[in-house]
């Protein structure tokens, strides 16, 4: 009796599992797109089903798996036994070539190998860089080794930003004048007046001059009450 009933409970476990893995392919097979084999949520198609060619998407500065019954323009499938693939390829000297020769780009938009402009390793035209050298400042589709006058250079991001002066509003009126000491007949005090900083400057700006500033007066005496009588 206790054999049968310990058999019956390893069947139910079995039944048990096989069921959260149906649930888990079938969660899986939901987020796949058509002809993925395998995926995921964040690289899309893993691997693909037979006879597709597993070719890489650019989505945003992320590159997604898809799966696709013909290469799109600009690559040709490579089959194998394992993959079958889109390989791209670079039109050069009026050749298709994997890749491209020393000192050029290969071009993703003109489907070209490219000559970059000096310092640029990605470029769509010779004067047209979008990736700098790591030593050098983008500005303006351009790689400098150091910014232009009215530019100053951003270590963290490698560019050139606008370099921006300290801009100061006007004065206030003097403030009232407060006592600071006594001597003699007259008061002695001190008023005041501010400014207000409208723009801060960036690191390699002009600073801010001063936004305050205080000045000697005299505090007048008040005129004594008569006495009523």
């Amino acid at each position: 009796m206790r054999i049968s009933s310990l058999i019956w409970i390893l069947h139910l476990m079995n039944l048990t599992k096989g069921l959260d893995d149906t649930r888990r392919s079938s969660s899986v097979n939901r987020l796949c797109l058509p002809g993925c084999a395998t995926c995921s949520a964040l690289n899309g198609c893993l691997s693909c089903k037979p006879r597709l060619f597993f070719h890489l998407e650019l989505d945003g500065m992320r590159q997604r798996g898809t799966c696709l019954s013909s290469c799109p323009r600009g690559h040709y499938g490579t089959r194998s036994p394992h993959i079958s693939t889109c390989t791209s390829h670079f039109l050069f000297r009026g050749k298709c070539e994997n890749s491209c020769p020393n000192g050029l780009t290969p071009n993703a938009v003109l489907r070209e190998c490219t000559e970059c402009s000096p310092g640029c390793e990605v470029c769509v035209r010779r004067n047209v860089c979008v990736r700098c050298r790591a030593d050098l400042y983008f500005l303006h589709s351009q790689c400098h080794l150091t910014c232009p006058t009215v530019f100053e250079p951003d270590v963290q991001l490698m560019q050139c930003v606008p370099r921006v002066h300290c801009e100061v509003g006007g004065w206030t009126a003097w403030g009232p004048c407060v006592r600071k000491k006594r001597k003699g007949a007259y008061r002695r005090g001190q008023e005041t007046r501010i400014r207000q900083v409208l723009r801060s400057p960036s690191v390699h700006g002009n600073p801010c001059p001063h936004v305050s500033e205080a000045r000697k007066c005299v505090i007048k005496k008040r005129p004594k009450s008569r006495r009523r009588l």
